[in-house]
Formats: structure tokens, sequence, C-alpha cells
């Protein structure tokens, strides 16, 4: 691996900095990442739904999608792991990639290792280093190491993540609904949920699960590449490579014009030495010294080695201390502070005695206000509420009266309907009409219209089944005609009981007469 070429700057981070340097990475290749996503998730999408619709079973193309995540997660790895070497592959190049790079893994990733809490973390390691066997588990074991933990929850995080885009994408389509049609309850809600939703509506919660996959998933691939990268830098010290080799690399450049000085410098200096000291003295024995001879001082060495030239001690011994007396060569450091002679003795101040005394005064006064604050607020309320009874002592005057009597409510005949529906409910309820009973005619016409409607699509509605709830159920009525005429009585019937409006007599007529022939009611 040429890590020279590193387009990242590498060094030892937290597990939380190594995912944002690969989410980093991945929103800087944004282009490059999700095009030969789109390329192969879409029509991989659209089969896997046209076959489920084929086989009348479109949850299973939901289900089939979110498993197959890791064959699809190998399009952000391919190109992130190019793109960190300065080398980002173009969307066919990747897209041909994904027909060979990979496979041999492919299959485990799909099945037994399809639930792994850190799939993040080891791809990088099943498919740039491509090892097998005993090998990949110990690469496993040293390379998770104290990420394993952060790639757990990394996972769960974007699993959290991509049920929100879910959740959210639903909300803001439930915003824009009517409210006829939302149910009234929680209970209602689960009690819809048995209803057998539209075609439309499963594809579209497909779509909608694609579509979060689509956005989180490059992200939670780059994450666990970043966490991959730390690692290996932290195990193998990537960043001190980086640096020794770009040394080498420098000192290699240099290492031509060092030596070729070096030699210059060695060939001028024999050159000087022979033309001042002549050709070089002969060796002779050396002559036997007494013992009187030896105990004589050796004489300096300087004037042998630099010649006639003289060298000054003094100068140089004069550097030498003063190299020596250098703080960054000596160990030792001094350091000088001033202290009072007489620590027992103190010096009066009359200006700090000034000072005290004034916090003294300060310190009692919140003090007395903290010991009697709250009988003061009790004072300032009691003042303010006798400077301000002439505003409302009149009214708590009020209070006292006994309360008026509430006009009589307008007494409203009780709902009562038979157990069975008659034979001819456009006769009864029309009889009903003209008896002046308005609302028990619309709510036997109702009545009528939701048990046709229930046969007609072969449906049982739940006891106490809302306004809202038969309306989606009428919904798979097969003509139009019939759902239309529908939507009316209902529309009708809760005008009539909710906001008291009812209809005049002859849009009830019309109303009886088009269920009646729509509906088959006999006359």
């Amino acid at each position: 691996m040429r890590i020279e070429q590193l387009t990242v700057r590498l060094r030892a981070r937290s597990d939380w900095e190594a995912i944002e340097l690969g989410m980093a990475l991945v929103r800087r290749h944004a282009g490059a990442i999700w095009a030969p996503w789109l390329w192969l998730t879409l029509p991989v999408f659209a089969l896997l739904n046209l076959g489920a619709w084929w086989i009348d079973q479109v949850w299973l193309a939901a289900v089939l999608m979110w498993w197959l995540k890791p064959a699809f997660d190998r399009i952000p790895l391919y190109v992130i792991s190019r793109a960190v070497f300065g080398s980002v592959p173009s969307t066919r190049a990747t897209l041909r990639a994904q027909l060979g790079w990979g496979t041999r893994t492919l299959l485990h990733l799909l099945t037994w290792r399809r639930l792994s809490p850190v799939r993040s973390l080891y791809m990088p390691i099943d498919l740039l280093e491509g090892v097998q066997g005993e090998r990949l588990g110990q690469r496993r074991r040293v390379l998770g190491g104290q990420a394993y933990g952060t790639a757990i929850l990394l996972t769960w995080i974007c699993l959290v993540f991509q049920g929100v885009l879910v959740l959210g994408g639903i909300v803001a389509v439930v915003m824009y609904l009517p409210q006829d049609l939302l149910p009234d309850s929680v209970q209602a809600a689960f009690a819809v949920a048995a209803i057998e939703w539209p075609l439309w509506f499963k594809l579209a919660w497909n779509a909608l699960a694609w579509t979060a996959i689509s956005v989180i998933e490059p992200f939670y691939v780059g994450a666990g590449f970043g966490l991959y990268l730390n690692r290996r830098t932290q195990i193998e010290a990537w960043d001190l490579e980086i640096v020794f080799r770009k040394l080498r690399a420098r000192l290699s450049a240099a290492a031509p014009v060092a030596l070729v000085a070096m030699l210059w410098v060695g060939m001028v200096g024999g050159a000087e030495a022979q033309e001042r000291h002549g050709a070089p003295p002969v060796a002779t024995p050396a002559p036997a010294v007494s013992d009187a001879q030896e105990e004589k001082p050796t004489p300096p060495t300087l004037p042998i080695v630099f010649g006639d030239q003289g060298v000054d001690d003094r100068a140089f011994r004069k550097a030498a201390d003063q190299a020596y007396r250098d703080p960054l060569l000596d160990r030792t450091h001094v350091q000088s502070s001033w202290e009072r002679r007489d620590p027992d003795r103190k010096k009066p101040d009359d200006a700090s005695d000034s000072d005290k005394a004034w916090l003294s005064g300060i310190g009692a006064a919140l003090a007395f206000i903290g010991e009697w604050g709250l009988w003061l607020v009790v004072g300032v309320l009691v003042l303010a509420l006798l400077a301000t009874a002439r505003y409302w002592w009149p009214w708590m005057r009020g209070l006292a009266r006994p309360d008026a009597a509430p006009p009589e409510a307008p007494q409203i005949d009780a709902l009562v309907l038979p157990d069975a529906l008659p034979e001819d409910v456009a006769a009864a309820a029309r009889r009903w009409w003209r008896e002046g009973r308005p609302r028990q005619a619309l709510a036997l016409l109702y009545r009528a219209s939701v048990d046709s409607m229930s046969r007609r699509v072969d449906i049982v509605l739940p006891p106490g089944a809302t306004e809202a709830e038969c309306l989606r159920a009428s919904r798979r009525l097969p003509q139009a005609e019939d759902r239309n005429v529908f939507a009316r009585i209902v529309r009708t019937w809760q005008y009539a009981a909710y906001a008291e409006r009812l209809p005049d007599e002859a849009e009830f007529d019309a109303l009886v007469g088009e269920l009646q022939r729509r509906y088959g009611w006999a006359s």
C-alpha cells in the first residue's frame, strides 16, 4: 500500500473523530458515490417490486432491498478507498468493478455475517485486504480492539436515522391529508391497520424505505472506513512511516550534492596541508626513555594539530563556558521569589481595613435580604392588592351571587334505530323524513349504505368504526359512482350529526333515489 500518496492527514484520532473523517470523505466525493449507487440500486428496486407485485407480496421487495445492503455497500467503499489515494474512479469504472470486486466474500456478508453490528468496520478488512481463514480472524480481532463498541453504536445510530427519515416522510404526507381521513384515536388507528392498503400505498412505502437507505448507507460505510484507517494508523504507525519516507526521499535527493561537497573539501584541505608542511616525515622508532623523563608533563597538542598559526586557549574556554551556561543544556533551574521577612508581623493598612468594612456592609445587607426577603415580598404583594382593590373587589363580590340557571337546552330526540334494517330502506327513510325525524332518516341511510358497501367489498368493519374508516374501506369499490355516492351520504350524515345542517327535501329525495339505484335496495 502506497501510504505516501494518501490525500488525508493521518494522525492518531479518537473514534468519533475518525467517524467524522470518513463522513467528510463521503461528502467530498458525493457525486462519485451516489451516481453509481442510483444506477445499480434503482433497477434492482424496480425489478424486486415488479416481482413482489406479481406474486402479490409487495412487502417482500422492501425486505430484500434491506437484506442486499452489503452488496450495495461495496460502491461507496470502492470509491473512497481509491479516492483517499488521489484516484477517484468514474461511474462506469465503479459499476464495472462491482461484477468481480469482493464477490468472494459477498456470500458471507449476505448470510451469517449479514446481521453483524460491526459490519462497517470489518468490511474494509474483507474487501480491501483480501485475507482469508485464520489470518482474517486475527486481523478482525486486532483491528477491532477498542473501536468495536464504537462500531456497534454507529450501526444503531444509522438505523435510528433511517427510521427517522421514514417516519418523517410519513408525517410529511399525513400533514396534508384531510382531517376526515385521519383516525380519531390510536385504537382506531390500530383497527385501520387491519384493512388492506392499496397497491400505490405499499409501493410508496417501499420507495420511502429505499430513499432512507440511499441517504444514510454511504455515510455508514464511510464512517466505518474512517474507523479502519484510524485503527491501522494507531497500530502500524502510518503517520510516523509517512514522515520517515518523506525524510528519506529528501535525504536521497540531497545525498549526491553532499557527497560532492565532502570530496571537494577533502581534496582542497589535503592540498593546503601539503603546501604548508611539505612531505610527511618518515616514522622512526622512538628512543627509550627513563622514568624521570616519563614524569615530565606532556606538551599541548593544539600547536601540533593546527601548526604555527597559534591557538587562543582563552577564547576556546570562554566559548565552551558560554555553551555550558545555555539553559537548554543545563538540567538545573533557579527560581527566585519574594517573601516577607517577618511573616508573623502584619503591617497595618488603612485602605484594606476600609475595603473590608465596605464588603462587610454589603454582606450584612445581603444577609438581611436573605433572612427577611420573604416577608418583604409578602408586604409588597399586600400593598399591591390594597392599591388595586377598586378593580378586583367588585369582581370578587360578584362571585358570592348564586349562579343563574342556564337556559334549557333544546330537547333532541335520541337516535333509536331498529336492530335489523327494514326490507325497504328508502321507504322507511322517507316516512321518517315526513314525520319530522330527519336525523333518524339520515342515520338509517348511512347505516344501510355502510352495510351494502361492506358486503360488496367483502370486508368486516370493527364495531364502532368511524366515518373515516368507512371511507377508506369504500375505496375498494370497483366503480367510481359507488364510491362517490357513499362519500356523499357520509358527508351528509356528518353535517347533520355534528353541524346540525340538514339537506332540503329535494336534496334528500335525490340522495335516496341515488342510493337506491346504486345499491339495489328493494322498493
